[in-house]
């Protein structure tokens, strides 16, 4: 296991935004720490050192947020999919220093509804992912 650190603090009650710094370069991370955590508002849970710690840290942390490098613009992260899909009331923010740019990612449960026969036939269509995606969003109208 590589390294971490786990910095917490409390105020008299006031909720806080729980966040693990894991992105790389070291200097880079420096930066991000000295930034947020002076904020009354965020809790540093942490530091990350190896990428290889992100999953485990997560599930002791609990974070709200993760911010971690990122390599390419055009292509999200696939750590991405394995923390939101594990974690989708997490957020991840995504920093790409040399490009001075950053992404933010989350995960979104996207509810629909569709209307079904209350029928033999109309239940077991819809067990059976028979209603279709294009019906179900004609049938729902809100006002």
């Amino acid at each position: 296991m590589g390294q971490y650190a786990y910095v917490c603090s409390m105020e008299r009650g006031v909720e806080k935004i729980r966040v693990l710094v894991a992105n790389r370069p070291r200097l880079m991370r420096e930066v991000v720490l000295a930034t947020i955590s002076d904020q009354p508002d965020i809790e540093v849970m942490g530091e990350i050192t190896d990428d290889t710690d992100i999953g485990q840290v997560v599930e002791q942390s609990k974070p709200d947020f993760v911010i971690i490098a990122l390599d390419h613009m055009d292509q999200r992260p696939a750590l991405c999919d394995d923390l939101l899909a594990r974690h989708p009331e997490m957020k991840i923010l995504a920093l790409a220093p040399e490009r001075n740019s950053s992404v933010f990612f989350w995960s979104v449960m996207n509810i629909r509804s569709a209307r079904v026969e209350s029928s033999e036939a109309g239940i077991l269509g819809a067990l059976r992912g028979k209603t279709q995606l294009a019906d179900a969003v004609a049938s729902v109208r809100f006002q």
